[in-house]
């Protein structure tokens, strides 16, 4: 029962929406911003790169995020009096095992198709890959893209979800909204600019998937391991002149951008094979209960958990 965790602490449900209404201000702020500039948002981060370099703009796009997620731990265990764990897991302990076993899972399918992509088609690639440069780059991607990452689930997979659920008393909503939300929250990535809104198909249905294996597996462990390796290996492995994260990394994808069916496969051929995956690994079961059953009240939860702890 992770989203009535929520339920722990100093409940009120006004607790909930601070963050939330503030990020989503920045969101709106940012993406009008990027609607009315004068520049393309890939000609400004070029310009950016030309002048900071390529690590300098990663650490100014990611540092602010990375802060966020302090923001949002302090919020809830000094606002809320409720516990980082019951933020990130309905499990009596943050399971490690599951964050690692999803990062490294992913990390190395991110790896496996990357190669598979240079070896099938090495006139889109050029080899990018510099000693020091790269090493500068994995130090700084190391540090803060699992802090940018874990930022977006606590925001988005735990508090938002949470609040939402208590609120409308049912999961399907909080789902369908949190990914909705996470989506459009890539707005303003010049991958949009580049491709078009096709390419929200790919934001939404990651953040349906999150959404997913959030609400069965009862915590945000999978989600918060899954992001990581994506976001890191995706930095450490390939960059494009047309990509948020314009890097040192290991290839350089120079091939002309166009929305294909690489954006639809991970959304309807990985994704679920990963759900099925992740299914018979950890038994789930109940999936329409878990993914738009309802939320217990305040009460109702206290009594069956009172209950579970005497049995």
């Amino acid at each position: 029962m992770y989203i009535e965790q929520g339920y722990e602490g100093e409940f009120k449900l006004w607790k909930f929406w601070i963050l939330p209404l503030g990020f989503i201000v920045l969101m709106v702020f940012n993406y009008i911003s990027v609607l009315y500039s004068p520049v393309s948002v890939d000609v400004m981060m070029a310009e950016m790169i030309e002048k900071l370099g390529s690590n300098v703009v990663l650490i100014l796009l990611l540092f602010p995020l990375a802060i966020g997620l302090f923001f949002v731990l302090g919020w809830v265990k000094l606002v809320q009096s409720q516990s980082i764990r019951a933020l990130t897991t309905s499990r009596k302990k943050v399971d490690w095992k599951r964050i690692w076993f999803a990062f490294f899972l992913w990390g190395g399918i991110t790896v496996g198709l990357t190669l598979i992509d240079v070896v099938l088609s090495p006139e889109k690639f050029k080899l990018n890959f510099e000693l020091v440069p790269f090493l500068k780059l994995a130090l700084i991607a190391i540090l803060l893209i699992p802090l940018q990452t874990s930022f977006e689930e606590y925001m988005f997979r735990g508090h938002m979800m949470q609040g939402l659920g208590l609120l409308v008393r049912n999961r399907w909503f909080p789902l369908l909204f949190t990914s909705l939300l996470f989506g459009l929250m890539h707005l303003g990535n010049p991958e949009v600019d580049t491709l078009g809104p096709g390419v929200m198909i790919f934001y939404i249905g990651t953040g349906l998937f999150l959404g997913i294996i959030t609400l069965m597996d009862e915590g945000l462990e999978l989600a918060l391991g899954f992001h990581a390796a994506n976001n890191l290996f995706g930095a450490l492995l390939v960059t494009a002149d047309w990509t948020a994260f314009q890097t040192n990394s290991i290839y350089r994808d120079i091939s002309e951008p166009v929305l294909g069916w690489d954006i639809l496969v991970p959304v309807f051929v990985i994704f679920p094979l990963l759900l099925y995956f992740f299914a018979k690994k950890y038994g789930w079961k109940n999936w329409k209960e878990r993914l738009a059953g309802k939320v217990y009240s305040k009460e109702e939860f206290e009594e069956k958990y009172s209950h579970a702890k005497s049995v």
